[in-house]
């Protein structure tokens, strides 16, 4: 007799009528049908209402798909804060095509390995970064049609690049662009790269799922109600702007756009747009606390602000609520997505003594909704550790959140997902209530403003010296950067290089951001093989 077939497996199937693949592009066009006359990007004297974003979205995307542009094409963008890199969130992907934003702090030759790498059809650039993309360009090996971007608000004064110019060739475009979702929303949405902390960056690809999850965990998370006004002094090219640029759409609100960060502007944004929502490293808080009483705003609304990297001190907390910012702490890699674990505070702690309220603050904190599965996990048997706030294991994740894996690295990818989790490379213990806490991270990361470090870069720089016989560079604390490299270096005998000799060799070989802040001629402890004890550094490290 043949098994009976259950009823659910009958007749239930997938159409069209009752399944979509889910991708941001949605959102956009939703906020288009329903507010079409909300403002949704501010960008100096310019206002740009949501059915004028979503058409000039779809006049991008019909002029990259003139140009033969399609599915899983790289089109690379050099952009700051502006609108045509939130247009570019929207029109890349209805090409079909993937967008891979660059760091814009980056030097020619990383920019050149990574136009190579993702094997970029298209370049969208900002006159402002000319002579970098000049000679990035002129390093690689692709030949990407350049489109040069001239901001009408801050013009800029680099050549021109390409033959086209951005708003000539958006203007090209069909405003009634016939779009479509993706065929499978594991389709590849966007390319951001990693740091590189050994030999080159891995490209991270993110899927147009992950991308739809995200984006609407960070409405839930950050309370999103209808038509927040987002100030983007976090980098759009930094994870996609942790996803932000998709979240927006989803309740209709205001992106406010930010050129460069500088206190004034920033003031004068949030109080005059009525800011209600910021991303940002601890600089951000920094340069808002620190800008001069002239520059300064009384503010009429609550501001809720978003930071990852290290936990800020007490005392900054302190100083940011009575300015009117409300701080929460994120956590999270390029590999899921951006923010993928939020400190989420319980009203029952705000009773608590001020030194344990900062403890509360210093964890890292628990899942976002979209995250199916944060633990601590040993790295040899992935069995869970202890949860006594104690024992450190590898923060490790899994879940719709994480990455497609690494862009033509399926070693690095096997690696990564090792057990079926997603390894983070960061040390952690987890507390009873669930909550993770970071304590080092495996690799040696500097954090410095928002931007991963590679200590082995620096230090494979400094090795170059010819007066240099041996460096470790490890982070050393700093309040307004929250680290920033420190190098500890033995040089050769009879050597006069000083500390300003070094420092400028790495700038001249390194992007600015990366070079020591510090340096320290000493000889290195190291163990019985050898081995430099970096762990003796760091301490060395914060005591100077």
């Amino acid at each position: 007799m043949d098994a009976k077939v259950s009823p659910y497996l009958q007749g239930l199937d997938k159409t069209t009528a009752n399944y979509a693949p889910l991708s941001p592009l949605s959102f956009l066009a939703r906020a288009a049908d329903v507010f079409p006359d909300r403002t949704a990007i501010v960008h100096g004297s310019q206002r740009t209402d949501y059915r004028t974003f979503y058409k000039r979205s779809r006049q991008l995307a019909s002029a990259l798909t003139a140009l033969g542009i399609g599915r899983n094409d790289t089109v690379s963008v050099m952009l700051s804060n502006v609108p045509p890199m939130l247009e570019a969130h929207y029109g890349v992907p209805m090409a079909k095509a993937v967008l891979h934003s660059m760091n814009t702090r980056l030097d020619a030759a990383i920019i050149a390995f990574q136009l190579d790498h993702a094997e970029s059809k298209v370049l969208i650039t900002d006159r402002e970064y000319a002579p970098v993309v000049k000679e990035a360009l002129a390093l690689a090996s692709v030949r990407p049609i350049v489109i040069d971007y001239s901001d009408p608000e801050f013009p800029q004064t680099g050549e021109r690049l390409g033959a086209h110019d951005y708003e000539d060739f958006v203007q090209s475009g069909d405003p009634d662009f016939q779009w479509s979702l993706p065929a499978d929303e594991w389709d590849a949405i966007t390319l951001n790269y990693t740091s590189g902390t050994t030999g080159n960056p891995k490209g991270v690809v993110y899927h147009h799922r992950g991308a739809y999850l995200l984006a609407q965990a960070n409405v839930i998370t950050a309370s999103m109600a209808k038509h927040p006004v987002y100030l983007w002094t976090l980098p759009m090219f930094h994870c996609n702007g942790w996803c932000f640029p998709w979240s927006l759409s989803i309740v209709a609100g205001t992106h406010v756009c930010l050129r460069w960060v500088r206190p004034k502007p920033m003031w004068d944004l949030i109080a005059d747009e009525k800011v209600s929502h910021l991303c940002g490293a601890p600089i951000i808080m920094s340069t808002l606390l620190n800008a001069g009483d002239d520059q300064k705003r009384a503010l009429e609304q609550p501001v809720e602000f978003f930071t990852a990297a290290a936990p800020p001190p007490e005392s900054v907390l302190a100083a940011m609520k009575t300015a009117g910012f409300n701080v929460t702490h994120l956590y999270g890699l390029t590999e899921v997505y951006g923010p993928a674990v939020v400190n989420d505070w319980k009203s029952e702690w705000d009773d608590l003594p001020l030194d344990q309220q900062a403890q509360k603050k210093a964890r890292q904190g628990v899942r976002y909704v979209a995250l199916e599965g944060l633990s601590v996990l040993d790295p040899t048997t992935l069995e869970p550790v202890p949860a006594d706030g104690q024992t450190l294991g590898e923060v490790m994740f899994r879940g719709n959140v994480v990455m497609k894996g690494y862009l033509k690295n399926p070693d690095a990818t096997e690696a990564a997902f090792r057990g079926g989790w997603f390894h983070s490379g960061d040390l952690g213990v987890q507390h009873p209530d669930g909550y993770i806490q970071l304590k080092d991270r495996s690799k040696d990361i500097i954090i410095s403003g928002g931007e991963n470090i590679s200590s082995i870069e620096v230090e494979e720089v400094l090795y170059k010296h010819p007066d240099v016989q041996a460096a470790a560079v490890v982070a050393r604390p700093d309040e307004k950067w929250g680290e920033t490299p420190c190098a500890f270096v033995e040089v050769r005998p009879g050597s006069a290089a000083s500390e300003d000799d070094l420092i400028a060799y790495c700038r001249q070989h390194l992007a600015g951001f990366k070079a020591p802040r510090t340096v320290v001629f000493c000889e290195l402890p190291k163990t019985s093989t050898g081995k430099i004890q970096k762990f003796a550094l760091r301490e060395q490290a914060k005591a100077l």
